[in-house]
């Protein structure tokens, strides 16, 4: 509130979060404009640097050869070739890739291959996924992923997530006002309608503070870490303290 002095602070009103269906999500995975911002979003997960905060995330923390992981809404699959190589020892990493409209290409799980690791495709809904895997794995990764999902949902795939995995990890969208800022200059790097229209949604859709936190399952098995990574990007793990599990 203004008060008549010359020093008065203006604050901002926080931003609400909203949940907007996506562009991308309802395009066909052929359709030129879709083809063009998984591209995009390449570049974008580079400007965010999403590959350097997964890898710090997981540093330290797989169990090196042999690790099983998996990503859940994995796109076109090439985000964690920038990870999983520059953490140690990968080979025989077997991963899944989760999506309901897979896009990896047999080019990049060649590349995965070059690095020991055996590449799968699962197309199905994650909650299906989740509620019907066996196996438990090392590493569970969602990327630009979870900012999709409404609170009812997102406490349901969380609740699923966390009886499959050792260790989850979820960057997404910041909700916060130089993020929504950055979404409205995509256009400058080349981004296409698709991405830029989308990019302003996921920053409103994004999280901040413990949003992400407060809907893991309240369990003390659980070491929960959450806050702001980068400058647009926020970053939540759970690390099970029973690594055995």
């Amino acid at each position: 509130m203004n008060d008549g002095s010359p020093f008065t602070v203006y604050r901002l009103r926080p931003l609400q979060r909203q949940v907007d269906p996506e562009w991308l999500d309802d395009l066909p995975a052929d359709d030129p404009r879709a083809v063009r911002s998984r591209m995009d979003l390449r570049r974008v997960n580079g400007v965010m640097g999403h590959a350097r905060i997964i890898r710090s995330a997981l540093r330290g923390r797989l169990p090196g050869s042999g690790a099983r992981v998996a990503e859940l809404g994995a796109g076109d699959g090439t985000l964690l070739l920038s990870v999983l190589p520059k953490l140690g020892d990968c080979r025989r990493t077997r991963l899944v890739f989760v999506d309901r409209q897979p896009v990896v290409s047999g080019e990049t799980i060649r590349r995965y291959a070059e690095h020991g690791c055996s590449a799968t495709i699962d197309a199905a809904d994650v909650f299906d996924w989740l509620a019907h895997q066996t196996l438990v794995f090392d590493v569970i990764v969602a990327n630009l992923f979870l900012h999709h999902f409404k609170p009812p949902e997102l406490t349901r795939l969380l609740a699923l997530a966390a009886c499959r995995t050792r260790l989850f990890a979820a960057c997404e969208p910041r909700r916060a006002r130089m993020p929504l800022a950055g979404s409205r200059m995509l256009g400058l790097i080349g981004c296409n309608d698709v991405t830029r229209h989308d990019a302003h949604l996921s920053v409103r859709a994004g999280f901040t503070d413990q949003e992400l936190s407060a809907l893991w399952p309240a369990d003390s098995s659980w070491t929960l870490a959450e806050g702001r990574a980068g400058l647009f990007s926020h970053l939540f793990t759970a690390v099970s303290v029973n690594r055995e599990r």
